[in-house]
């Protein structure tokens, strides 16, 4: 009944990139990272602490921000120091200049917005590593470039793990011609891995793109490629459904259960996103208490 793997880290969404704020304050947030104490989860990564004009702290080095009111980063890493939890904090996305193909542009914002963040939170016993947030499906949009730049940028400054979180390029995300195969997803990443080395440590696939019957084939050759590379593989599970016709519902614990049992072979750690919106008791989502309710029973969670 407990066999199964249990999730031990979750993403922090709070730029609402592309879900909705659930307007959480300190007093949610100690809920919430309490619960996690209990529940098994040791580690937050923020999932992005910046997006184009948008935020978690008033950023200097960041041009035409819209208002801050509050500062979420010190939030999130003082309540980290007081209950036991591992953060890593995520890098700026401007979506603007690595898409047009200036990479050097997205590294020299970021340099700042790094030098920035470890001048702010580096005192923090809590901060355990850095997330390029940068995601990508293949060797496109100068990714190999932002890695190594980004990510040595990132050790330099700060001397802890880097994590990174790619995805396959399947079918529930793209449609006729620009699906790719999961060799043509390994042949990508063979060349990505091995042309970064030492940029990340850490690699965390998201698992929802691609047809359930293909998850174990990508877990597996993705680990395989991780072990050649010196690259360790977590499991990114995403906890919500991307088979509804809307943007985003709580998963089925069906499924989600099979891909925690994909995962358990090849990771060395499950993480999500994101457990706050789509997993957690005190979400927004109704649907998303009974999926907590299911993942306790079957992981042998006793509150």
């Amino acid at each position: 009944m407990n066999s199964l793997p249990r999730i031990s880290g979750t993403f922090l969404d709070e730029i609402t990139h592309d879900i909705p704020s659930q307007n959480w304050g300190e007093r949610q947030w100690r809920r919430e990272f309490e619960l996690y104490k209990k529940i098994g989860i040791d580690t937050v990564i923020i999932i992005r602490a910046g997006y184009g004009n948008k935020c978690i702290f008033p950023a200097k080095s960041l041009p035409n921000l819209l208002p801050v009111y509050e500062d979420l980063g010190e939030i999130f890493f003082t309540l980290a120091d007081e209950i036991g939890l591992n953060v890593y904090f995520g890098t700026y996305d401007s979506g603007f200049h690595w898409m047009r193909g200036a990479w050097w542009n997205e590294v020299e914002v970021n340099k700042a917005f790094i030098t920035e963040a470890a001048e702010r939170y580096g005192r923090h016993a809590s901060f355990k590593g850095w997330y390029l947030c940068h995601e990508t499906s293949r060797n496109a949009s100068n990714i190999i470039e932002l890695f190594n730049h980004m990510g040595r940028f990132c050790k330099e400054t700060k001397d802890v793990p880097v994590l990174i979180s790619p995805f396959p390029q399947g079918a529930k995300q793209f449609s006729g011609g620009n699906v790719m195969s999961l060799d043509e997803s390994f042949e990508h990443w063979e060349r990505i891995f091995s042309e970064t080395q030492g940029a990340y440590d850490i690699c965390a696939f998201q698992d929802g793109q691609i047809h359930y019957q293909e998850l174990p084939r990508f877990i597996q050759g993705i680990g395989e490629l991780g072990k050649r590379h010196g690259v360790t593989i977590w499991s990114n599970l995403e906890t919500f459904d991307r088979d509804m016709p809307i943007k985003f519902p709580p998963a089925d614990w069906r499924y989600l259960r099979y891909k925690l049992e994909a995962a358990a072979p090849v990771a060395e750690k499950v993480i999500t996103f994101e457990f706050p919106h789509f997993m957690s008791p005190h979400s927004s989502y109704p649907s998303a208490h009974h999926l907590f309710e299911r993942y306790c029973e079957n992981v042998g969670i006793t509150l």
